[in-house]
């Protein structure tokens, strides 16, 4: 759930603390037809629907049930609780027309499932096909025995296809090229430069920045056949990667971090190498033919609310090295900087009388040097921080963590075999499928779930836990115990995937300072609250970044910054506050997140835009 996620981001408040769900009996009777009862409760929703009989259709749905909606039903991201909300969420605006049980694999077709991860709570759950007024796409259904019968329990509908704007894959893949009969026609390569420069046209959607958010919205849009370009400010695809600390690797399985349209080969590494993931964000920016412009920097951007579209200033320099200025007048704005924000950098007072050879954030750290015995003190205590110490100790130097709050950790062992299971792991269901399973949950089920899973990852960590509470190192669970990725969501950091650091602070390699805020920064070392020192040749704050809507405010200014919705954690009914849906700014999206996210969120964010440009929301 991590890749290498910067070690905190700063949330802006508000985000909803949703209760879990309590998990529903088991069905009485396993030995039930499934394919009959899937197939009898469609053709009631099927019937309903037609007749516009709402009352009818939330009937088949039980009292405490779910409809999570990504883009189906309305041009939102929703999720209704209880029949009357998903009466009214139908009856206000419901572009939904058909959906059909689907069948076409043994994975997809109705079955008995565990809805609880230790087996306690078991009903009936089927993938669906969906038609709506606009498109199409896929649903995923879970029932729960009630009375004599079963009633919906929790219903999911997401948009995948737009009609008018069918995906060229399959039999509607581009001839490629025109034989003869054309002189001076432009072969592949004029085209790719022409389509690039922008010279005669204008992109319908400019993304700023190509790391895993920006290449793959932008690829999600050209495959719906939408003008984009994307921009950034280093010199290499893949930068955003290929420049940082040394030694990382990202934490999640390959298995879970699949990119749109072309997959990690079977090969590919279990984890993988920084260096190895730019070079493939390369070649799959060259591979999906994506229009990006690097060296650039967009130097204004000026929103009209009468003509509905951006001016925006771009200083770049060209691949042949000349230095230009271009303004542009895209429909659309998607900020893909990352996840978060600007870096958080605290300005402590005596940085400016340090006399060590480094202090830096963490983004900037250039990796430990080889040689001399350095003492070092890295501030934070998350993935970068526990990666960093862990470079410094492996070249001899002696560490201190600083940790001033609590952080959530969990084995690399047990993400793996707990948290991912067997829904993204070796000869797990194809990922979209798996996808499927992930984001048709509910926030109250997701929380329940993580809840157990916490739990099982508790038990199977208890040693690693235990050594590290001994050590000094304070752990938490994340919010109501609900471990790593509940975190993720509320907080955007603070936890560890374990992968080797947790040992070296057990064993006392590592040494740690808990709980006690920086009061000052020495010449040669550094002094805290409880009037305790610390000597430092090198300093590293890993302290993560602050809240997106910082960067939409350094990159685009103070109006538009000021019509943002607040960013991540969770909104009134379980969705993701301003990330992947309207940031509250007309025009104007936020897309980001690990790898995974990046991969599902970036369809849902496309469809939403080119529903934008037709006119259709």
């Amino acid at each position: 759930m991590g890749d290498a996620t910067p070690s905190s981001q700063r949330i802006e408040p508000g985000s909803v603390n949703h209760k879990p769900v309590v998990w529903p009996a088991s069905i009485s009777n396993e030995s039930v037809d499934v394919a009959d009862i899937a197939t009898k409760t469609i053709a009631a929703f099927n019937q309903a629907l037609a007749e516009a009989n709402y009352d009818a259709l939330v009937d088949l749905f039980d009292e405490d049930s779910f409809w999570r909606d990504h883009v189906a039903v309305s041009w939102d991201l929703r999720t209704l609780h209880g029949r009357d909300k998903i009466r009214t969420f139908l009856e206000k605006q419901c572009h939904l027309t058909d959906v059909q049980v689907d069948s076409s694999s043994d994975f997809r077709r109705p079955q008995l499932a565990n809805f609880a991860p230790a087996g306690e709570s078991k009903g009936i759950i089927f993938y669906t096909t969906i038609t709506t007024k606009y498109g199409a796409g896929r649903g995923l259904v879970r029932m729960v025995e009630k009375g004599s019968g079963f009633k919906i329990w929790a219903f999911f509908t997401t948009l995948e296809e737009l009609r008018g704007h069918e995906e060229p894959r399959g039999p509607r893949r581009p001839n490629g090229v025109e034989h003869g009969g054309k002189p001076g026609r432009k072969n592949w390569l004029d085209r790719r430069k022409e389509a690039i420069e922008f010279r005669d046209s204008e992109p319908a959607v400019l993304i700023i920045g190509a790391g895993q958010g920006g290449l793959t919205a932008h690829a999600r849009l050209k495959m719906l056949g939408v003008p984009t370009l994307v921009i950034d400010r280093n010199d290499s695809i893949g930068d955003n990667w290929r420049k940082r600390y040394h030694q990382l690797v990202l934490h999640d399985p390959v298995w879970y971090d699949h990119m749109p349209y072309l997959p990690f080969p079977d090969f590919w590494p279990v984890f993988t190498p920084k260096d190895k993931l730019a070079d493939w964000f390369d070649g799959y920016a060259k591979s999906l033919e994506l229009n990006i412009w690097l060296s650039s920097e967009l130097q204004s951007a000026t929103w009209d609310d009468s003509t509905k579209q951006w001016t925006v200033t771009i200083e770049r320099t060209r691949p042949d090295g000349q230095k230009e200025t271009r303004t542009l007048h895209p429909k659309q704005v998607v900020q893909a900087t990352g996840a978060s924000g600007k870096k958080h950098f605290p300005i402590i007072p005596g940085m400016e009388k340090f006399e060590g050879s480094l202090l830096c954030h963490s983004s900037d750290f250039p990796g430990a040097p080889v040689g001399d015995s350095k003492q070092v003190v890295v501030i934070g205590a998350c993935n970068s921080s526990h990666d960093i110490c862990q470079d410094y100790h492996e070249k001899g130097h002696s560490v201190t963590m600083v940790q001033r709050s609590s952080t959530c950790v969990i084995s690399s062992e047990a993400c793996l075999k707990i948290n991912l299971g067997a829904i993204y792991e070796e000869g797990s269901p194809p990922v979209e499928d798996a996808d499927m399973i992930t984001w048709s949950l509910p926030a109250p089920m997701m929380k329940a779930l993580q809840m157990d899973l916490c739990k099982l990852q508790r038990n199977l960590d208890a040693d690693l836990l235990a050594g590290l509470q001994a050590a000094g190192f304070a752990v938490d669970y994340g919010p109501d115990e609900g471990g790593l990725f509940c975190k993720y969501l509320q907080r955007g950091g603070g936890y560890y995937i374990d992968v080797g650091m947790s040992r070296l602070i057990t064993e006392g390699a590592v040494k740690v300072k808990q709980g006690v805020e920086i009061s000052e920064i020495l010449p040669r070392g550094v002094r805290f609250a409880d009037g305790t020192e610390i000597p430092a040749d090198q300093i590293v704050f890993a302290t993560g970044y602050e809240n997106m809507r910082t960067q939409a405010r350094h990159i685009l200014g103070d109006a538009v910054a000021d019509r943002i919705h607040d960013v991540w954690g969770w909104d009134e009914e379980g969705e993701m506050r301003g990330i992947w849906r309207d940031s509250g700014h007309p025009g104007f999206w936020f897309h980001g997140g690990n790898l995974a996210m990046c991969r599902y969120y970036s369809r849902v964010l496309a469809l939403q835009i080119v529903a934008r440009l037709e006119g259709w929301n």
